[in-house]
């Protein structure tokens, strides 16, 4: 990722009450961000589909489960007694989720080829876009195609707010679950270098761009897509993803205490599939070399808090309320 944010002066009363990197790295604060960001990034690798061998000797080395564990384990002892009780409960069942895919690649996974993992991942998501677990937002919750434009038009608002867009390598929508949950990934870490570089107006704001991220997108309609996706795959890879996804969405609306409105089988009406327009798609986001398929680049952009004092500028000389997000 390449950043073109400008550089700005800063004066030396601002400085003083800058945090200290040297304190700040290890604090529990920038370890729960880290720890965060890794399972975000675990999850997203998980659901794409592998062009290449790449993911699949991650799984069949050790190293998907070690990293998961790694991360898990610091995040538990960076919330200390500061953690509810829902999210403490939420991380020993992701780490039983991930003795369970432990056991599946020592006795499946480490004997798979490549054409395996596509066949498993065509069995469970199709070649083409499926009702049955569409891993796109905005076929949950939305029963015209207009609807979907507008929550279409939000998701891009928060990345173009943070400087990210789809790398030119990836043949996917804004919406699929693993872009989204990798703009989680990219927030999180962003988030632990704020703590440690910049002032707490600026954490906060990255802070607050999570919080609404999980409320009014991926915590809405993620966990009726687990259930689907469990359903559909039965057992396999790709049932045990779907439960640790699940698990990892009611960790993250504890540890962010929000609370989302999720959408439930009686909500699921999607619209007639229309790409919308100026996206293009193919089936399966398409990894073209890229270090594990780094979907979003960061191409600099103005920082969340301007985007949204220019929008309620813009809302008072219009003379209209202004919103939130």
């Amino acid at each position: 990722m390449t950043s073109q944010q400008p550089m700005h002066r800063v004066s030396a009363s601002a400085t003083a009450m800058l945090p200290n990197p040297s304190t700040m790295k290890d604090s529990p604060a920038v370890e729960r961000a880290l720890s965060r960001s890794k399972v975000y990034l675990l999850v997203s690798w998980s659901l794409l589909y592998p062009e290449d061998e790449e993911f699949l000797d991650y799984l069949r080395c050790g190293e998907f489960v070690e990293d998961g564990r790694t991360a898990l384990d610091a995040l538990g002892v960076a919330l200390g007694a500061d953690g509810s009780q829902r999210a403490k409960d939420k991380l020993v069942a992701l780490k039983k989720q991930l003795d369970l895919v432990e056991g599946l690649i020592a006795s499946e996974c480490v004997n798979w080829q490549l054409s395996d993992l596509q066949s498993e991942h065509r069995r469970v998501f199709s070649n083409v876009i499926t009702l049955d677990c569409p891993p796109y937002e905005t076929l949950f919750g939305n029963d015209h195609v207009f609807a979907q434009s507008h929550v279409m038009g939000d998701i891009s608002g928060f990345y173009k707010a943070f400087g990210v867009e789809l790398s030119k390598d990836i043949h996917e929508r804004l919406d699929h679950l693993s872009v989204e949950f990798e703009f989680m990934h990219f927030l999180a870490y962003k988030e632990s270098y704020s703590l440690c570089h910049d002032g707490p107006e600026k954490t906060q704001i990255v802070v607050e761009a999570q919080k609404k991220f999980v409320k009014n997108h991926i915590g809405r309609w993620v966990p009726l897509f687990c259930r689907m996706l469990a359903k559909k795959a039965d057992s396999g890879l790709f049932k045990l993803v779907a439960d640790m996804t699940a698990d990892w969405m009611e960790f993250e609306t504890a540890f962010l205490a929000v609370t989302p409105q999720p959408y439930t089988e009686t909500d699921y009406r999607p619209a007639t599939f229309s790409s919308p327009e100026g996206q293009t798609y193919e089936c399966g986001a398409q990894d073209q070399g890229n270090e594990l398929s780094m979907l979003l680049n960061e191409v600099g952009a103005q920082s969340f808090m301007d985007v949204k004092e220019k929008d309620k500028d813009k809302d008072q000389e219009e003379g209209r309320p202004s919103g939130t997000a």
